[in-house]
């Protein structure tokens, strides 16, 4: 009986605690905008606009204490997909393609060697070319829309030549490992993060 109530009561301050976000959040700082909606039927969704950038996310949401844990639809780690393969010559060669030349821009190639991190970004016709004998794994991120990194090769693939296509998910964002903390009764707030690389970020309930 006991433990009946027990679980009964837990199950209602989790209720209690959901309701108590439900509502708008918004967050605002020089050019970058951001705001989520928190349904009661445990629902949310976000948007965030910063520069040319507009990104979105929608998903589910629960809370732990006063800990906002956010499952977003969008699958974290494929935003760009493998379209060919192949192994000749030497070095590495990563070319990207989509239809808009704009983001062909900016994607972070980050190749493991020995344990060790190396960064190379691509140039406006989505190539990168290094020199590297060897490398364990290469993982992928834009740098207009960071999340979490994409993997292309990993330490059993031997191919060295690469074609990558973007996919439509880069604009959604997954909030894999980010969660919010409830401030009171009208603000939540998360840590420095790869999405939103600020110091107090802070959204304010409407």
């Amino acid at each position: 009986m006991r433990i009946t109530i027990f679980f009964l009561l837990q199950f209602i301050s989790i209720k209690m605690m959901s309701q108590q976000i439900t509502g708008e959040y918004m967050f605002n700082r020089q050019e970058m905008v951001a705001g989520f909606k928190f349904s009661e039927n445990g629902k949310f969704d976000f948007f965030f606009s910063y520069g040319a950038v507009d990104r979105t996310a929608t998903g589910t949401f629960t809370t732990d204490g006063k800990t906002i844990k956010l499952k977003s639809d969008k699958v974290a780690g494929k935003d760009f997909n493998v379209k060919s393969q192949s192994k000749s010559g030497t070095g590495y060669t990563i070319k990207f393609e989509d239809a808009n030349a704009v983001f062909l821009n900016g994607i972070n190639c980050t190749f493991f060697i020995n344990g060790e991190k190396h960064d190379e970004l691509t140039n406006q016709e989505g190539l990168i070319t290094v020199a590297y004998p060897h490398c364990d794994s290469i993982f992928v991120f834009h740098t207009l829309f960071p999340d979490v990194v994409t993997c292309i090769k990993d330490e059993k693939n031997e191919n060295n030549n690469f074609t990558c296509t973007l996919n439509p998910s880069l604009a959604q964002v997954s909030f894999k490992d980010i969660d919010f903390m409830i401030d009171g009764d009208s603000s939540i707030s998360c840590m420095y993060n790869y999405f939103m690389p600020l110091e107090d970020i802070v959204f304010k309930k409407q």
